[in-house]
């Protein structure tokens, strides 16, 4: 069973950046879209930003030209580099794998807090 796995969390201060990865264990094939989505205490997931497989990105309004969304086709890898981070932006971040034939993939998540 192929697994996502992230990194890249942490702590980051206000004005701050961190750079998060999510890279799969094993092969994956017919991908579409690639996203991240976050969850902060007490709220429900929520996206935050897409790339598909044609690289075209889509961001969540708040995180418009904070966050770039990326990816390495050969390794199927996908990035988020977030800037200029705010308290807001501390929550629980998940990456997606979406396929055109069977289930999503989700990673496990990993922690960002903004905080000074």
């Amino acid at each position: 069973q192929v697994q996502l796995v992230e990194s890249g969390g942490g702590l980051g201060q206000p004005g701050g950046s961190l750079r998060l990865s999510c890279v799969p264990s094993g092969s994956i094939a017919h991908l579409i879209l690639m996203a991240w989505y976050r969850q902060a205490p007490g709220r429900q997931r929520e996206f935050v930003a897409s790339i598909s497989s044609a690289q075209i990105p889509f961001y969540l309004e708040s995180v418009k030209g904070r966050f770039t969304i990326s990816s390495d086709t050969g390794k199927n890898a996908l990035y988020l580099q977030m800037n200029d981070l705010k308290p807001d932006d501390t929550g629980v971040y998940y990456c997606k794998f979406e396929r055109l034939m069977g289930s999503d993939y989700w990673g496990q998540g990993t922690q960002v807090t903004v905080s000074s």
